[in-house]
């Protein structure tokens, strides 16, 4: 018998939970002699042959919960918090007897972070470069009445171009360059909103982190020589510190939330008469970090861009610490350790990430700046219970698997219906990836495909009717579908071929309109040369329902391959580039046709791909088919 685990939007599991009580042996076809995968050789996963029971695959590691609760201050730190978050001033608090000190900047903070030379050179050049688009500089409405793409608004009100342009040249060549873009964004929003939603410029999420931007890379806005600038930028940085201090509770979400505190406690560092604003702001952040992240170090909106995110928040905040020579809170450390762990289980052999709930193939390079940055060293979790994610590594093969329903609505800013997709690579090549790049749309992925890319056909998994298994709404949200997810897990002992390990899952995404529960079965060998799936449509209750529906089992295919249809139409060859050949094998229900797709690769821009993809019609009374993913030679 077999314990599955039951993962809801609302709950997660710690990740000692038991996945599995017990596991049955299940032999891995060989190949034929002439190097040929037939179609006997793909059963159905559930009616091969039983044999010793398998070893339950424990954890990956022991998480610790970080403690979420406010740092530890004595009384008198206790009154400077609450008497500032009543609204008593800084100074006031500071020096109750004495004049406000003059806005200066109490240290220069070494950045942590590596910008791209290529976007900073870009800006030198006189353009934004975001995603492969460029945007002339003296083209863009700073003001934010006319709008721009989404990636390009958040790159250019945060600020973070700032980092690209201290990457690409010495700081006497980048600060000309910086005060000129600043000037004009400072002379198209001289005034502060009363509260946040006055275009993108004053999201919490943006001015958080462009008072963080600010902080960090403060020599390049304020060492050049015109001191009424520099008196406009301390004017600034005091004013947006002020603003954020009176909005942060009405962030668009829990992630611009951390971006405001994050700007806040910088301030509190960096700025004169900071203490009672740096304690207010150590208090929010960590209780908002509490609420954005799961127990297992996930960020609740399941995405590995918002997983950067957060820890590149937390690493500029470390780096204002260090340079007012502070310990920060033990609880941020904490935190960080968490984060990475679960990031890190999206990375295929080649260190690029995964492209889930709307992010692109992230470049490695980008990925390991990041981590050592954190100055965490840690492995990728493999069950990230929580989060949702399974990552099985099977010599140079990673799996990776969404075995979650899709976050809920207030988590997301580019949600995806995923449940049940996957995507495999060996020896860092990709073979089944996702669509990914929803959430650059807006650079040369257009925006108009933004919400195709977060449906479930742009994901590698079975779509029932052509419909999505969790409702694609505007704004990045979802709206109903799937709400539960059951989770098996277990070792498959070996025979001669080797052993395996065993995904199974299900969802309820497709009961209410069609009746039917989908559950998915990989089997991966440990020597990661084939992959067996399962996909079964089972009805929900004793009574299903009359007729039939179309179905489609997609099969999103890495940059490069080259792919020819076998002649009885039930499977297809993969020559992929590094010079490997793998085979593809449907069971016998449906037919595999090859189609046209897309790819968000690790900048971000789209590059064209096939799929294959099976697909018929299915009775309502449910449903198997088998396929089998196999590398030849």
């Amino acid at each position: 018998m077999v314990d599955a685990v039951s993962t809801r939007p609302d709950a997660g599991h710690d990740a000692n939970d038991v996945v599995a009580a017990g596991a049955m042996a299940i032999p891995l076809g060989g190949q034929h002699e002439e190097g040929v995968v037939s179609e006997a050789q793909v059963p159905p996963a559930d009616s091969l042959p039983t044999q010793t029971p398998g070893e339950v695959i424990e954890p990956g590691r022991a998480l610790a919960l970080a403690d979420f609760a406010p740092p530890s201050v004595g009384p008198g730190e206790r009154l400077l918090r609450l008497a500032y978050r009543l609204g008593i001033p800084g100074s006031a608090l500071s020096a109750p007897f004495g004049k406000p000190a003059k806005v200066r900047l109490l240290a220069t903070v070494a950045s942590p972070l590596p910008g791209s030379k290529v976007a900073g050179t870009a800006l030198r050049a006189g353009h934004f470069l975001v995603h492969g688009v460029k945007a002339p500089i003296a083209q863009i409405d700073f003001a934010g009445a006319a709008r721009m793409t989404p990636p390009l608004e958040r790159v250019v009100h945060s600020f973070a171009w700032l980092a690209d342009l201290e990457a690409c040249a010495p700081r006497e060549q980048g600060a000309p360059v910086a005060e000129r873009i600043l000037s004009a964004w400072l002379n198209a929003n001289p005034k502060l909103p009363a509260r946040p939603g006055k275009g993108p410029a004053w999201s919490l999420a943006n001015a958080g982190a462009r008072e963080l931007n600010w902080l960090v890379h403060a020599p390049l806005i304020l060492s050049g020589s015109d001191k009424v600038l520099r008196a406009r930028v301390f004017a600034a940085l005091s004013e947006t510190a002020r603003w954020l201090d009176k909005n942060v509770g009405r962030a668009e979400d829990l992630l611009g939330a951390v971006a405001a505190w994050c700007g806040i406690v910088a301030a509190g560092l960096l700025l004169p008469d900071g203490k009672p604003r740096r304690l207010f702001g150590e208090a929010g952040l960590i209780r908002t970090l509490g609420e954005v992240v799961g127990d297992d170090g996930g960020v609740l909106s399941r995405s590995p861009l918002a997983q950067m995110e957060a820890i590149a928040l937390l690493v500029r905040l470390r780096a204002c610490y260090q340079a007012v020579r502070r310990d920060p809170p033990p609880a941020l450390d904490a935190i960080m350790s968490l984060l990475v762990p679960p990031l890190l289980a999206l990375s295929h052999g080649d260190g690029s990430l995964g492209s889930w709930q709307g992010a692109w193939a992230v470049d490695a390079a980008d990925v390991s700046a990041l981590v050592a940055a954190s100055g965490v060293r840690t492995r990728p979790l493999r069950d990230v219970r929580q989060w949702g994610y399974q990552r099985v590594v099977a010599a140079k093969t990673v799996l990776q698997f969404d075995a979650a329903p899709p976050p809920l609505a207030r988590h997301t800013r580019s949600g995806c219906a995923s449940t049940l997709a996957f995507e495999l690579s060996h020896a860092g090549q990709r073979v089944v990836v996702n669509c990914g790049g929803a959430a650059c749309a807006g650079g040369l992925v257009p925006v108009r495909l933004e919400q195709g890319l977060r449906a479930t056909a742009a994901h590698s998994t079975l779509v029932l009717d052509d419909a999505n298994s969790t409702a694609v709404v505007i704004g990045g949200k979802l709206g109903s579908g799937v709400s539960e997810v059951e989770v098996d897990r277990r070792t498959v002992p070996g025979d001669r071929h080797g052993g395996a390990t065993r995904l199974e899952a299900s969802h309820n995404g497709y009961a209410s309109r069609h009746g039917l529960i989908h559950r998915r079965i990989l089997i991966l060998r440990d020597d990661g040369s084939e992959l067996r799936g399962e996909d079964l449509l089972v009805p929900k209750g004793i009574k299903g329902k009359t007729g039939k529906v179309a179905f489609a089992i997609r099969f999103h295919l890495g940059a490069g391959i080259d792919v020819g249809l076998s002649e009885d139409g039930q499977g297809a060859g993969l020559a992929l580039p590094d010079g490997s050949y793998w085979q593809f094998r449907s069971g016998g229900e449906g037919q595999v046709t090859l189609e046209e797709s897309i790819w968000a690769d690790g900048q971000g821009r789209p590059q064209p791909i096939q799929q294959l993809v099976i697909s018929g019609m299915v009775s309502r009374g449910g449903g198997t088919f088998a396929w089998l993913l196999k590398k030849m030679g």
